[in-house]
């Protein structure tokens, strides 16, 4: 049956960021008349809005990303938590086309392409920074459907949604960001940074290049000299900017106002707390247990492996953390980071229980299915971003979502000298791999030791360390070989077609265009 939407109730779809499920099952036609009432400045915000979905919460980029690796581990607490196995399919890598994160991902990056390319129709008047804004979102869109599926669909401006999206894949996607990218830069601002920016464009750009040779050959990539160079001069126009630099603390920058003093932020999503605001609270709430304030979920945890990677003083691994929308916090209880051991009550001290009255003590020890008496304490907790205890009632916290930031910038200035780029000078960070490496890990929001020599083994560790829970990791462990195992809790080895995802199979029944990845 064929449905016809108007434009504005599009709109109102795709500002829904918990049900936007614009996809190729939909087949309306969108005439002139019907999206006249439309402006570019609604519509814009509209996309942004739209990215919430598929990024912002524990779910789908966020599980493609970080269930599948060595950071964290979803397991099944009796009744708990099972959802039909698809948390253990995730970490198990043993997924197929129907598996229900993997098909809403497609569908919701599917969702931010349309709304950014329906900026760009000529009916609605997009000022040059408007229409340079909707390509970026619609570059950062695509760029994550080809790093996760290798095929990107895609419509131009105006084309009627009743015809099969066209697609383009692996390399040809690539250049295409590549150039979208690369003709934006001049025309998008400087600011701020839960727009995009220059900056923000810049480093999408970096990812691209430094990737190059993964979307080339996944199985075994090789990394051009001129590619690595390509990043390191994108990174010294960041740094030399001068507009980011280390946090006061390194929780700043995912704390609820850290739109003002996440100094590191490049990149953000905005989140109004007690307004407007995707699911950002879901990474506190899906690891919290239910007694604990805010109460939680009590799902997944951190595996012992990758929570050992940390030295004992490094602060990234857990600190009491005063904040605003904090916790009053009196026993000065680690409330950030990885959390271990007895929990308490952060606003009185009190000594927390488990449901059956036991202390609740988190333990490094988890499996990924657990049915003992003490399955509601297994596993190491991560508190990336603080929660937000003035906004969490009502589901909108303050946290904005991060997904550029400086440190970034400088491990992967320091890969790509790695890899055959020149280095040069940028800033106070050196111009070797090694000291920007330390630049990051001993400044003293980090105050983790210099390291006296780096290679790939301990860059992809740094990266971990740094970066853990910002949705980096699979893509760093495929671009440096450790993405097939063996991973704690799931499999020793894998089978190379899980380097991607498959597209999921309502996808394939309504778009020609589209083909199913090998080995699927």
């Amino acid at each position: 049956m064929k449905k016809i939407l108007s434009a504005a109730a599009m709109l109102a779809l795709l500002q829904l960021a918990n049900s936007c499920q614009i996809n190729e099952e939909f087949k309306g036609v969108l005439t002139p008349a019907q999206v006249a009432g439309g402006n570019a400045s609604s519509l814009l915000d509209g996309a942004y809005n739209a990215m919430r979905s598929p990024f912002q919460g524990a779910t789908q980029i966020f599980a493609m990303s970080e269930v599948t690796t060595d950071e964290r581990l979803m397991p099944t607490r009796a009744g708990d938590w099972d959802d039909n196995g698809k948390w253990r399919a995730l970490h198990l890598h043993n997924w197929d086309a129907n598996h229900p994160e993997i098909r809403d991902a497609f569908a919701n990056l599917g969702g931010v392409v349309f709304a950014a390319t329906d900026v760009l129709r000529p009916e609605f008047g997009a000022t040059p920074q408007q229409a340079a804004e909707a390509r970026f979102l619609r570059a950062f869109a695509m760029y994550w459907t080809l790093d996760l599926y290798d095929q990107v669909p895609y419509r131009e401006p105006g084309q009627l949604v009743s015809s099969s999206a066209s697609v383009r894949k692996g390399t040809e996607a690539l250049d295409f960001i590549v150039s979208e990218l690369t003709a934006i830069i001049p025309t998008l601002p400087d600011a701020p940074v839960n727009r995009g920016t220059k900056d923000a464009a810049r480093m999408l750009l970096m990812k691209c290049y430094l990737n190059r040779g993964v979307y080339t050959n996944r199985a075994a990539p090789t990394f051009a000299a001129a590619d690595m160079n390509q990043v390191i001069t994108l990174a010294d126009q960041i740094i030399n900017s001068g507009r980011y630099r280390f946090a006061a603390n390194y929780f700043d920058n995912f704390a609820p106002d850290n739109s003002a003093i996440g100094t590191e932020n490049i990149f953000t999503e905005l989140n109004v707390g007690g307004v407007s605001s995707g699911a950002q609270y879901d990474l506190w709430r899906f690891i919290s247990h239910y007694n604990m304030a805010p109460t939680g979920y009590n799902g997944p945890c951190a595996l012992p492996s990758f929570y050992n990677k940390y030295e004992a003083t490094d602060l990234r691994r857990g600190q009491a953390y005063s904040y605003k929308n904090g916790p009053t916090n009196p026993g000065k209880r680690i409330n950030v980071g990885f959390l271990i051991g007895q929990q308490y009550n952060l606003l009185t001290d009190k000594a927390l229980t488990d449901r059956t009255g036991a202390p609740l003590a988190f333990t490094a020890a988890v499996s990924l299915i657990e049915t003992g008496s003490n399955l509601e304490v297994t596993g190491i907790r991560p508190m990336k971003y603080p929660p937000d205890f003035t906004n969490n009632g009502a589901g909108t916290t303050d946290n904005d979502m991060v997904h550029f930031r400086l440190p970034d910038v400088l491990l992967m200035k320091a890969e790509a000298i790695m890899r055959g780029g020149t280095g040069t000078s940028a800033g106070t960070y050196g111009s070797t791999a090694l000291a920007l490496v330390n630049a990051v890990r001993t400044d003293p929001t980090r105050a983790a030791s210099a390291l006296a020599s780096v290679d790939m083994n301990s860059l992809l560790d740094e990266r971990g360390r740094e970066l853990y829970l910002e949705n980096w990791r699979r893509q760093d462990m495929v671009r440096f070989g450790k993405f097939l195992g063996p991973i704690e809790q799931g499999p020793t080895t894998s089978d190379a077609k899980y380097l991607i995802f498959p597209i999921p199979n309502q996808q394939l029944a309504v778009n020609p265009n589209l083909v199913q990845n090998p080995g699927y």
